[in-house]
């Protein structure tokens, strides 16, 4: 069983999901495990009850980050990008990123502008087959934050994988 600050090694959803289906874990500890998932999201949601001001300024921050990059690449193509990041196994944000597949969670709630952890997405590139992506993440302030630069390409299956970065 986890004990605590071991959240950090905690494997994201979608990891523990495939880990469930291989047979690797059982049901008990697949419901133990999202479970944790569950009282950070829930963390979240108090600290918003608890500060209505700071959640609506990040909730309209992250609104426009993403409307620029949705009028700048379509929905479809960030969307894409962001599943392609929940599979980086030593990538912090995959952790909030596992269910960008499903369209019926709005975009901007991905991205982290001042919360901390943040997620922006400073530019995306498409160069020929392959998609480029500078990610910030980790802490907030000028210059404490993580920058990565992924490559995407489409696999055999047609999905955007990582493939550098």
């Amino acid at each position: 069983m986890m004990m605590a600050g071991d959240e950090m090694n905690l494997p994201t959803p979608r990891q523990l999901f495939s880990q469930f289906e291989r047979g690797e874990i059982e049901r008990d500890e697949l419901h133990a495990l999202m479970a944790v998932h569950q009282r950070e999201l829930i963390e979240e949601m108090e600290e918003d009850y608890q500060n209505p001001a700071a959640a609506l300024i990040e909730y309209l921050l992250a609104k426009r980050a993403t409307g620029k990059l949705v009028r700048r690449h379509s929905s479809r193509v960030l969307r894409e990008v962001l599943i392609a990041l929940a599979d980086v196994e030593d990538f912090e944000p995959s952790r909030r990123l596992w269910n960008a597949g499903h369209p019926d969670v709005p975009l901007h709630s991905y991205f982290r502008i001042r919360r901390e952890p943040v997620f922006r997405i400073g530019e995306i590139r498409l160069r020929g087959g392959r998609v480029e992506v500078d990610v910030e993440h980790g802490e907030a302030g000028r210059g404490k934050t993580e920058k990565r630069r992924f490559t995407l390409a489409r696999g055999e299956d047609w999905l955007l994988h990582v493939v550098e970065g």
